[in-house]
């Protein structure tokens, strides 16, 4: 009889472990596309596959991101200096926050209200506090500043110059520009690497992604790209982002219309898989098993399995799709 207890206690914990497994999310994911040229944004219901809506924002929306705390959905309308707020649900205007001119990335901080934006038009990065809706204070950096980023610790800010082809390191607590640091050409998006020790800088001009160790502050490694049959002028690095794990790396390839996937330990590209027309940023699913990727020239989004290395689904977008964002 003890036995025969064992046997169905281990049955009932095999069957509460497979339906675990096997239960839906209990949310859909959704992912926000910003479309520079049609000025919308593209809404999509990751599990379906399905476009919901298709919101006006203001005029030429690139950078797009969720608030920490989820409850804002942050658009750069570039055109018209300003990053706009909007409800997440229903995409209806919340607030349209001072940015300083020509916003295109930004980055809301790990902790408190701030949100750190890159004004390419007057080298500069501006913090906005989002509670109080205004500039709380602002950077002189590198001309034609784009990328963007904070350290994990909340130490560092990090804002690339494509005309210097510098990165400016921000000390955030004297708000001071610590170093500049050369790149190879055209830094156009930074991304740290797991707990911050290291950074990765697309390079697009180049056709590289450098990685800088934190603590001197120095590149210490280059990768290059090579998609089969893909002529080298057309590798333009944009935007970069790491699966959950940290393992691997999604690189846009811009021009070659392709990402890179990079194993992230060694340091070594995987494979590529061929997406749309230029693709330029991407997001990448919480359970790391898909990148969306923002397809500017063929004004599409394509779902790649990344284990896989392929396309699982393209999704007509607006015009001109920038960057994407997940949300609930």
């Amino acid at each position: 009889m003890v036995r025969s207890m064992e046997r169905q206690l281990k049955a009932f914990a095999a069957t509460l472990l497979l339906g675990t497994t096997l239960a839906p999310a209990a949310h859909a994911t959704r992912a926000y596309v910003s479309n520079e040229r049609s000025s919308t944004v593209t809404v999509i219901d990751v599990e379906k596959g399905t476009v919901e809506a298709e919101w006006p924002v203001g005029n030429r929306p690139r950078g797009i991101a969720m608030t920490r705390d989820g409850k804002a959905l942050l658009v750069a309308a570039s055109a018209d200096n300003a990053v706009e707020m909007r409800d997440p649900a229903t995409g209806a205007l919340l607030a349209a926050l001072p940015s300083g001119a020509d916003p295109e990335q930004f980055f809301p901080a790990y902790s408190g209200n701030l949100l750190f934006t890159a004004n390419e038009d007057n080298a500069a990065v501006t913090a906005i506090d989002l509670d109080a809706r205004k500039v709380a204070w602002q950077v002189t950096v590198g001309d034609e500043p784009e990328g963007v980023a904070q350290s994990p610790d909340g130490k560092w800010l990090l804002v690339t110059s494509e005309e210097d082809n510098t990165v400016a390191w921000i000390d955030l607590a004297t708000r001071t520009v610590a170093e500049e640091m050369e790149t190879d050409a055209r830094p156009r998006h930074i991304e740290f690497e797991g707990k911050g020790q290291k950074v990765w800088i697309a390079a697009e001009m180049a056709g590289t992604v450098q990685i800088a160790d934190v603590a001197t502050k120095s590149i210490e490694q280059t990768i290059a790209f090579a998609p089969p049959g893909v002529p080298a002028y057309k590798v333009m690095p944009c935007g970069i982002r790491f699966t959950p794990d940290g393992k691997t790396a999604i690189v846009a390839l811009g021009r070659a219309d392709s990402i890179a996937v990079v194993d992230v330990p060694t340091r070594t590209v995987r494979g590529y898989v061929k997406v749309g027309d230029r693709p330029w940023h991407l997001a990448i699913t919480p359970d790391g098993t898909r990148a969306i990727v923002a397809n500017g020239a063929s004004d599409s989004v394509s779902f790649v399995d990344i284990a896989a290395m392929q396309v699982t689904a393209t999704i007509k977008a607006g015009g001109g799709p920038w960057g994407v964002a997940l949300g609930r």
